[in-house]
């Protein structure tokens, strides 16, 4: 078992930390690799797109032509998890700021995203959140946090704040606006893993 991590930009080590933890929990191994360049992707059984600046991340995963291996994976029902930046490059379409920035998407979801959800007050901010595969509220860490502002009849929607999407799963695409590898709670990784070793 192989799980590469999209190490071009973002929250790189706390991903793959946050992945041992997790395996650790369940009694599981695996090889976590990080991805700079091409020829990677197809090596793996599962990806994560970690959180960072979302119009840097598209323009470098094209330019190392990283992102025909990720569209590919995901043909291949490779599971996929992107957060925050992540989530953004799993859509679709975008709101305007996301056209005017000519952001580069995979389009591995059918959702459309706003990048900046919440605004600027609300750069940062954490709570409780519910979320559908899990029995009690996570501890949910948003940083400039986008949202799903429409999503197609296949994407299941797993958690929302406010009437803003924060939290989808199409096929074997997870999308996730917050953080989980800044938490100590495993139960969103591990929701990850169970795609990979069930």
């Amino acid at each position: 078992m192989r799980i590469g991590v999209i190490a071009i930009q973002g929250d790189v080590s706390e991903h793959v930390e946050s992945l041992e933890r997790a395996l650790a929990e369940r009694g599981a191994t695996a090889e976590i690799v990080t991805i700079k360049n091409k020829g990677i992707v197809p090596t793996c059984d599962g990806l994560v797109f970690p959180g960072g600046e979302s119009t840097t991340l598209g323009r470098l995963i094209l330019r190392e032509g990283i992102d025909a291996e990720i569209k590919d994976a995901k043909e291949k029902g490779i599971p996929i998890m992107g957060t925050c930046a992540g989530l953004i490059l799993t859509a679709k379409a975008g709101d305007s700021q996301v056209e005017k920035t000519h952001q580069h998407l995979l389009g591995l979801m059918d959702i459309r995203v706003n990048r900046n959800a919440f605004g600027r007050q609300f750069q940062s901010f954490e709570v409780g959140l519910d979320v559908s595969f899990l029995d009690s509220p996570y501890n949910a860490v948003f940083i400039r946090a986008p949202a799903i502002t429409e999503a197609g009849e296949g994407v299941k929607v797993l958690a929302s704040i406010d009437g803003k999407i924060v939290a989808a799963e199409q096929d074997n695409v997870l999308a996730f606006a917050f953080h989980p590898e800044l938490t100590d709670d495993m139960r969103v990784h591990q929701y990850f893993l169970d795609k990979l070793f069930n």
